[in-house]
């Protein structure tokens, strides 16, 4: 096993800071899950650990209890909304039982996970149920018991996370498993091992929601090993090598963008807001107004962004890969602000290449050939089309079926994505435009101008309606 040099302070090394070869299954214990690797890419190196240590038998028996259809079918404890009272009634402070697996990094970030749906479970539970009789969404419960608190912080702690719910450690890229063991990551062997509605069946929306997040990163080990080509060629001046490079990061993306086409069957628009409810975060939303108190933890409240599939490590690779630069904007602040989300080792990778791009000059060795242009400008579209369809299932999941303003994650609902699809729009503009036209990118340039005019209409439009200045 090979694991490259690390980030140190202000000084970046050459070699990127991820695993060129699968590690051997008895260290696995001793790397952290999200370590960026080749053959994985952003996916944890390992499928994440489905059952708990016996210690934990009663977290494990509460989680089976809490969905709103359990995996035999029946209600749970959140259709009754009487999980926070199985809670306080049932749930022991296990922090203490912590420190016997700390060494265990799997189970370790498979606490992480399960805390962190009990977490969320419980603080947002009066929400769901107030939505479900056609009420506002109200104030969420002000006080996360002794009981969560302990431990979900404690576990974020050795695992690298904020004590809340995330994408990667938690809710998405650590919450599947293999319905046959002996098969691959195809889609239809994937299932949730936790969920929150009806996502214990493999066929409901929530289950799609999460799966097709899983099946899409599936694909970034090609594209992690494509931007690291791609630096290395620019670094030393190979054309050859630095094209195929560019040429890998856009066969990944074309897996990655089919997949994500996949959402509109496999989890349907107005199913989206039955199960988002719990997973919204802390930060900018209307029900937590005075933010969080971990009992046991701190006596002041406690704040967090919620869970969002903008907190992926695959766009953001690209952004720094291709130094696609977003405008100074408070909405650009919040992307900033959710690099502090992703686990260390994907934040550790994306400071790499951002700084390594940077210092070679991908952008200006690209645009130092017609070939290699044409290539930039082919990797900027399969970015185009990822934020484009993020925007269709954000006009589609959610401008059209709430009035709530902001996504799970705390950013305004309207405006935050075209922000950084603008962004893309331009430079791909710009680009053509320095070249008097790619003859070979006219089709893709055609629809880039159309989708720029297209924006700026739905815009205007969603921000007029909704009151949005």
């Amino acid at each position: 096993m090979t694991i490259s040099t690390t980030l140190t302070g202000p000084t970046i090394g050459k070699t990127p800071p991820v695993l060129l070869q699968a590690p051997s299954p008895s260290l696995l214990p001793s790397i952290p899950p999200f370590t960026v690797s080749l053959h994985r890419g952003f996916l944890p190196l390992s499928h994440p650990p489905v059952s708990l240590p016996p210690a934990f038998a009663r977290l494990s028996t509460l989680l089976s209890e809490m969905p709103i259809r359990t995996l035999s079918g029946s209600p749970g404890l959140l259709a009754t909304a009487t999980f926070g009272m199985r809670v306080v009634q049932s749930l022991p402070d296990l922090t203490d039982a912590i420190e016997a697996v700390k060494a265990d990094a799997p189970v370790i970030n498979a606490l992480y996970r399960d805390y962190a749906f009990v977490a969320s479970a419980y603080l947002l539970e009066p929400c769901h149920d107030r939505w479900v009789r056609g009420e506002e969404y109200g104030v969420g419960r002000e006080i996360l018991p002794a009981c969560i608190a302990r431990p979900m912080a404690r576990v974020a702690e050795l695992a690298g996370f904020k004590p809340f719910m995330e994408y990667a450690g938690s809710y998405a890229l650590y919450n599947y498993r293999l319905e046959d063991p002996e098969r691959d990551m195809e889609y239809d062997n994937l299932r949730l091992i936790r969920a929150f509605e009806h996502g214990l069946d493999p066929l409901s929306s929530e289950a799609g929601f999460v799966l097709v997040h899983v099946d899409m990163v599936r694909h970034s080990g090609l594209l992690v090993s494509g931007a690291v080509d791609t630096i290395a060629a620019c670094a030393d001046g190979d054309r050859e090598l630095f094209d195929q490079g560019l040429g890998k990061v856009c066969e990944a993306m074309k897996k990655v963008n089919r997949v994500m086409d996949s959402m509109w069957k496999k989890s349907k628009p107005r199913s989206y807001t039955s199960f988002r409810t719990f997973i919204f975060g802390i930060t900018s939303q209307s029900m937590f107004p005075k933010g969080v108190i971990y009992e046991g933890v701190s006596d002041k409240p406690m704040s967090f962004r919620g869970e969002s599939g903008a907190n992926d490590s695959m766009i953001p690779l690209c952004d720094n890969l291709l130094q696609i630069h977003m405008p100074a904007t408070p909405l650009t602040e919040i992307l900033r602000d959710f690099r502090a989300y992703r686990p260390g080792n994907h934040r550790e990778f994306l400071e790499w290449v951002a700084a390594r791009s940077k210092a070679v000059k991908v952008q200006q060795f690209a645009l130092e050939d017609a070939g290699s242009a044409a290539l930039y400008i082919r990797a900027l579209n399969q970015v185009r089309d990822f934020r484009w369809r993020h925007w269709c299932f954000t006009r589609e999941y959610i401008l059209k079926q709430t009035s709530h303003p902001t996504a799970t994650g705390g950013s305004p609902i309207v405006t935050w994505l075209p922000n950084q699809l603008q962004a893309v729009l331009d430079l791909m503009i710009r680009v053509d435009d320095a070249f008097g036209g790619l003859g070979t990118c006219a089709d893709i340039l055609n629809l880039v101008r159309s989708q720029q005019h297209t924006l700026s209409k739905e815009v205007e439009k969603y921000c007029k309606e909704r009151n949005v200045h």
